[in-house]
């Protein structure tokens, strides 16, 4: 029994991964609301190092509409306009001297269904993953019934490992659906 509860542990340790992948890839698609996370992936130079954003600048959301970024230097405002600028935020940052501020533009209905597509995509290769981290739980199964293991507890095995995949997928269709739901509000 030993031997079916490594193949489910190494299973759901595959499938945390895939969700947790899924909740990241998310959480960098616009869906009209201002989010902080939609700089994550913008880097800037910083003393001889590239950093992201967070690391010289407070970032914060003073309404759904605008992100505001305060960098700790003067120096670093026209380092983190010029990656905003080439980053693929598509957003064109407004500079005060003081903040720089990003208005997030109301989305159109098509990029909204364009939003949704790409989300619908990031779940469909979550749900890959999971099937994947499915097929090698099942296979290492058959390989332990050769080496020795009862083919009643493999059959068991299997069917646990079933409800974890039927679990995780039901997970992903939820993540899936709240975040159609969040772009599709206007």
């Amino acid at each position: 029994m030993a031997e079916v509860k490594e193949f489910l542990d190494a299973a759901e340790e595959k499938m945390d991964m895939a969700v947790a992948f899924l909740d990241e890839a998310l959480a960098h698609i616009r869906a009209g609301k201002a989010n902080p996370r939609i700089l994550d992936s913008v880097r800037v130079e910083y003393y001889g190092s590239v950093v992201p954003i967070s690391n010289v600048a407070t970032i914060s959301t003073p309404d759904a509409r605008t992100i505001t970024i305060l960098p700790w230097e003067k120096s670093m405002f026209k380092e983190i306009e010029k990656a905003i600028i080439n980053s693929e935020v598509g957003i064109t940052p407004e500079n005060n001297g003081e903040i720089i501020r990003l208005g997030i533009p109301p989305l159109t209905e098509e990029r909204r269904k364009a939003l949704v597509k790409q989300a619908k995509q990031e779940a469909e290769n979550a749900k890959v993953s999971i099937r994947n981290a499915r097929r090698d739980a099942i296979e290492g199964l058959k390989k332990a019934v050769k080496d020795g293991m009862p083919e009643d507890v493999e059959k068991d095995g299997e069917a646990s490992v079933q409800k974890l995949h039927d679990r995780f997928i039901k997970n992903i269709d939820d993540i899936f659906a709240a975040k159609e739901k969040e772009i599709l509000t206007v």
